[in-house]
């Protein structure tokens, strides 16, 4: 049985490391956009910034629920890279414990 949870907790492991890349590139992205370093009529920036909203944007609206933004700084990127960190770490533990 612990044979067939270690590929799970693995690949579970990979897809949450993946979404973390994702939230950083997003949160990269918003920064270099909204300090000008990226012009903003950039076409290829703005298409690839609608794929990640569209990508992290349901997450964020279920953590805003919570945590609204207080003097119009967003928090849920980052308690959203904490919770995925938390997650990863317990599946680490989990696939050693398996072991």
């Amino acid at each position: 049985m612990s044979l067939l949870l270690l590929p799970l907790f693995k690949t579970i492991a990979l897809v949450l490391d993946i979404y973390v890349k994702i939230v950083v590139v997003e949160i990269a992205l918003h920064w270099l956009l909204h300090f000008k370093i990226i012009a903003v009529n950039n076409k290829y920036a703005e298409k690839f910034m609608e794929i990640l909203k569209k990508l992290t944007e349901p997450v964020y609206s279920k953590i805003r629920s919570k945590i609204p933004p207080f003097a119009d700084f967003d928090l849920s990127p980052f308690i959203l890279l904490l919770a995925l960190y938390f997650a990863g770490q317990f599946l680490n533990v989990l696939s050693e414990m398996v072991l």
